[in-house]
């Protein structure tokens, strides 16, 4: 995908977890290839950043390698899978992604956006990332494979997990799921129906009490190559767990040098913004990381009204247009606005900054 800096790269680890080895080589490429910059996004997914089109391909050699990606584009487009990110080896949701991954070509080509949460701890901790199908635990413990905007799922097993999301998955398509798009808009009935509900979710605080090593805050979700390297090289750590929410799990660490989950900065959602996007005609990071101790609940700060860094309504959304800044409470980017044309010093103003 082009951006103001460049081409954006993809990058999903399997299992959602990158060794030392290939977060340094990762990182090295990033930089050889981009400008250094990579993204961690709301899928926990990376983006190199900056890429040309002379350093694309070699790019993906280098990943390739790496054992990051997939040569075939087909085949890389069908692993749109996020994982709870404190599985352990041989759990339920390791083994069921490790059978996806082996039954990948069996899997039809799903629409770009389309997801899958695999979240079968104890209970789910993946319900407000977005997904379109989600295997979890059921109330009594059972697993069960949910299709998005169903209260309810259909009962699983680790050795029926990938042969029930493909057929479900397959019906999607050929009830015209490729017009819908997503699940959540696909409103035809299910072709079983599901009766078994969720566990309640668990807290994000709650998987990080389980995790396999320490949490380190992303602003934004955005690092560099000498900042991944060096996460990679601290002491004790095995390997790096991607999560969906701005900030990665030091497999074997004891400590971190990044934000604290409860860090204000990291509930914030801004894009990069101008001149980075060029759809986007402000500044975004910024004023979102002075707002960020200002604004009690969430806030979204978005170069246009596209809204790419939030799909969801946030307390305060404030939406580039022009040069200045449209504000509206309870929205997402784009929506009416409550206010318009207002500059950064303004809605500084209006937040308490002196």
């Amino acid at each position: 995908m082009a951006a103001g800096d460049g081409l954006l790269v993809r990058v999903r680890p399997p299992l959602g977890r990158l060794s030392v080895a290939q977060a340094t080589e990762l990182g090295e490429a990033s930089r050889r290839h981009g400008n250094g910059l990579i993204d961690l996004t709301n899928r926990a997914a990376l983006q190199i950043r900056g890429v040309t089109g002379q350093s694309h391909r070699p790019l993906l050699e280098q990943l390739g390698a790496l054992g990051l990606t997939d040569p075939d584009p087909a085949r890389e487009a069908r692993r749109n899978f996020v994982l709870a990110p404190d599985w352990c080896a041989g759990d339920d949701t390791e083994s069921i992604a490790q059978e996806l991954l082996a039954r990948i070509d069996d899997l039809p080509e799903l629409p770009a956006k389309v997801g899958i949460a695999i979240d079968t701890g104890p209970a789910p901790v993946l319900t407000q990332v977005p997904a379109d199908f989600r295997f979890e635990r059921g109330e009594s413990g059972d697993l069960l494979l949910r299709a998005e905007s169903h209260a309810r799922g259909t009962p699983t097993s680790i050795e029926t997990a990938a042969r029930d999301l493909i057929a479900l998955t397959r019906w999607f398509l050929e009830t015209g799921g490729a017009t819908s798009g997503r699940m959540a808009r696909h409103n035809l009935p299910l072709p079983q129906t599901p009766t078994i509900a969720p566990a309640s979710p668990r807290s994000f605080q709650q998987l990080l009490a389980q995790a396999s090593g320490p949490f380190h805050g992303l602003p934004f979700g955005q690092l560099d190559a000498d900042s991944l390297a060096a996460m990679a090289g601290r002491h004790g750590v095995t390997a790096l767990r991607l999560t969906p929410w701005r900030g990665l799990i030091l497999e074997g660490g004891t400590t971190s040098p990044g934000h604290a989950a409860t860090d204000p900065l990291l509930r914030v959602d801004a894009c990069p913004g101008a001149p980075a996007c060029p759809q986007a005609s402000v500044t975004t990071r910024d004023l979102a990381t002075r707002l960020a101790p200002l604004v009690d609940g969430s806030l979204h700060v978005s170069g246009c009204a596209k809204g790419c860094a939030r799909p969801t309504p946030a307390d305060i959304v404030l939406t580039g247009r022009q040069g200045r800044f449209d504000l509206a409470r309870k929205a997402g980017a784009g929506s009416p606005p409550d206010q318009t044309g207002l500059t950064s010093h303004q809605i500084l103003a209006l937040f308490g900054s002196p």
